[in-house]
């Protein structure tokens, strides 16, 4: 699911070609991705003077999959571990089928969660974190 340029337009589906990876990336196939209030400010260009998007872009900011591919330099993970992630900003597009993220961007799916809990956790988690940590200093 696409945008072509910013504001209150409907997503678009649209076919793009599987992401090529780096030597630290791996590519995830996705099977659930959430959808954040930070998509939205994206998608209506309430954030674009923070982070510049090329168009079309792809909006998502956490996933759950399996590693599909892994990278030259990728030491942490190998083909089929069960994964979640909050790609960084300038990589984020967790709606297709595949991303490639970098391997510090991901962790291994818990067992005991589905795909659709574990895509549900990195973003709300980071943000409560920074919560608590950055503005509550606990």
């Amino acid at each position: 699911m696409v945008i072509e340029r910013y504001g209150k337009v409907p997503l678009r589906l649209k076919e793009m070609a599987t992401p090529e990876i780096s030597e630290c990336e791996v590519l995830a196939e996705i099977h659930a991705a959430s959808i954040n209030p930070i998509d939205f400010k994206i998608r209506d260009g309430k954030v674009k003077l923070l982070v510049k998007y090329k168009m079309p872009l792809i909006l998502g900011n956490d996933f759950s999959g399996v590693v599909a591919k892994v990278g030259s330099k990728v030491t942490r993970f190998k083909v089929g571990d069960e994964i979640y992630a909050r790609p960084r900003k300038s990589k984020i597009g967790t709606f297709p089928e595949y991303i490639a993220v970098h391997e510090n961007d991901i962790a291994l799916k818990p067992k005991n969660l589905s795909f659709e809990e574990a895509a549900s956790i990195p973003l709300v988690g980071l943000t409560s974190y920074q919560a608590l940590t950055d503005i509550l200093q606990l």
